[in-house]
């Protein structure tokens, strides 16, 4: 006779987005000694393979989470755009980790930011938009599979082009209009996002 087996409670592993992008880990020069003071002096870093998402976040996707737009940017996008796909403005780091643990909750993956061990933003003495900070120590589990905010060194070697770098000045060219907006360039407002050319790992 078969007994039945017992089912044990296992966290299924969650799709990887679309619009995410893996970066291959590996050794970078990081910083600038063109730069200012605090990207001085260039240093050797390794780093650890990750994901990160192929563009900024738009106000759409700030919006389906935390039902408000703080962006200043919030009317009036340039011809031909659309107000929902420029990028979400106006945002504190702690607004940023508010909504990357409510993103996480949202669609059941484990939040990576915790404070006094509570990962449920809701629960953190803390109200997104108000112009306030949190007193308390932040932590950051990054083996959980939540969003969370890119380190400095892996923006930095994302930006870069990871391992298929071609040492472009910019990111992705050495022409900055081709892969940027800048105050030459934009009008003086935000744009849509991907609306440039991406760099070596299709990153906008």
């Amino acid at each position: 006779k078969n007994e039945p087996v017992e089912k044990k409670n296992v966290t299924p592993k969650k799709q990887i987005p679309s619009d995410m992008i893996f970066v291959d880990g590996g050794t970078f020069s990081m910083g600038s000694n063109d730069g200012v003071q605090n990207e001085q002096p260039v240093h050797s870093v390794t780093q650890s393979s990750f994901y990160i998402c192929n563009h900024e976040v738009t106000q759409l996707e700030y919006i389906s989470i935390m039902e408000i737009n703080p962006s200043i940017f919030g009317t009036e996008p340039a011809v031909g755009e659309k107000q929902e796909n420029r990028p979400v403005e106006y945002v504190s780091w702690f607004d940023a980790i508010y909504y990357c643990n409510k993103k996480s909750i949202a669609e059941g993956r484990v939040p990576c930011y915790s404070i006094l061990g509570e990962t449920d933003p809701s629960l953190w003495r803390y109200r997104p938009h108000e112009g306030n900070n949190m007193d308390e120590t932040v932590n950051c589990n990054f083996s959980a599979n939540g969003y969370r905010l890119p380190t400095e060194a892996e923006w930095e070697f994302a930006a870069r082009g990871g391992n298929k770098s071609k040492g472009y000045k910019y990111v992705g060219s050495n022409e900055i209009d081709s892969v940027g907006w800048s105050r030459e360039n934009s009008q003086d407002k935000t744009h849509e996002v991907k609306k440039k050319n991406a760099n070596e790992l299709g990153l906008y």
